[in-house]
């Protein structure tokens, strides 16, 4: 698709989120941002503003439907939405007790219920143009569940499966789906792992990588590819022969490693 003029991302206050708003901001570029964190958020829209980006921000829950329906039509009627990133998502472990009943819903409210809040009302502001671009934020930890996190793994895998129906579907309504998994990025979301992660890389790298990705309209960009292919190899082979090593993988911290009141990648 041609270059997007307006971009709106959620969890646009830190992490991958925080990346992506500096590599599209530039001049005649618009880039609406939603978080928990205003303060923030407004840091990022400054660093954009400094490209010669044109700069929104709202401090928004993305689990409150109704109210990311309305940012997100005010911001489609301001100038049409060319691209709608769903980013915002959180995670944590398991460590020293297990996973309990409110992190689990927690996870989901942000992770899936933010997607679906996010993906919804841009469908509807592109629909009727025919035209549009949406990337879902998932993770390669989609691909098969991983004992130290069982809701974020979940999680994520409903997203990824939920975007690549949604690509098929609005196929011929002009409007193009891509999900996103990447493997571990500096950030706030990994800065509590306390063990190795392999091929970790920055955040404005894996920024990179997307936005390069999205213009050829990848219906999946995954990476780093080593991490990929071993995502995707645990997942075709049976359970029988993977558990007993998934098992062995070190856990999360079991504190939260993204605070309630700022859901972002």
């Amino acid at each position: 698709m041609r270059d997007p003029q307006h971009i709106l991302i959620t969890g646009g206050s830190s992490g991958i989120g925080e990346a992506l708003a500096y590599a599209y901001a530039a001049p005649t570029v618009r880039i609406a941002l939603s978080g928990r964190d205003a303060a923030r958020l407004e840091a990022v829209a400054s660093a954009c503003r400094a490209k010669g980006a044109r700069v929104s921000v709202a401090a928004i829950d993305v689990t409150d439907g109704a109210a990311m329906a309305s940012w997100i039509a005010t911001q489609n009627e301001a100038l049409p939405l060319d691209l709608v990133i769903a980013n915002a998502g959180v995670s944590a472990g398991t460590a020293r007790g297990g996973e309990s009943v409110a992190q689990a819903r927690l996870i989901f409210a942000i992770n899936l219920d933010g997607a679906i809040n996010t993906v919804h009302p841009a469908i509807a502001c592109m629909a009727g143009r025919r035209r549009g671009q949406i990337a879902i934020m998932s993770s390669l930890a989609a691909f098969r569940g991983f004992a130290g996190a069982p809701a974020y793994s979940a999680s994520k895998a409903a997203v990824r499966v939920y975007g690549e129906a949604l690509r098929t579907r609005l196929r011929g309504k002009g409007i193009e789906v891509s999900v996103i998994c990447p493997g571990f990025v500096r950030s706030r979301m990994t800065a509590g792992n306390n063990f190795p992660m392999p091929l970790l890389m920055d955040a404005d790298r894996a920024a990179a990588i997307i936005k390069r990705q999205l213009a050829r309209n990848k219906s999946r960009i995954a990476f780093p590819w080593p991490l990929y292919l071993a995502a995707w190899l645990l997942a075709t082979l049976p359970p029988a022969l993977t558990d007993r090593w998934m098992v062995k993988l070190p856990e999360k911290a079991s504190a939260r490693t993204e605070p309630p009141a700022a859901p972002s990648s």
